[in-house]
């Protein structure tokens, strides 16, 4: 899971270095440059939902349920709306 996720990101922020990924048994944490947040959370969080609808999915076909944690440079979790 861990793959795809550092896939949808770094394909989405422009500095590819400051991505990390960390997993956590069921729990994903990302971690971006500051500068990219806004593309990673997106508009209302639009693009943070999407990213974490693809992964349930992709756990629904493994058994589990995993959760996607956005974080800002070591900064701690950032808010994000959600349903």
């Amino acid at each position: 899971m861990k793959e795809l996720v550092e896939y949808l990101v770094t394909e989405l922020v422009d500095n590819k270095e400051a991505v990390v990924i960390t997993e956590d048994g069921e729990t994903l944490s990302v971690s971006v440059d500051k500068k990219d947040m806004g593309k990673i959370i997106g508009r209302g969080g639009k693009i943070a939902k999407a990213i974490r609808t693809i992964v349930k999915a992709a756990g629904v076909k493994q058994g589990k349920k995993f959760t996607v944690d956005i974080l800002e440079s070591d900064d701690g979790p950032v808010e994000i709306f959600e349903e």
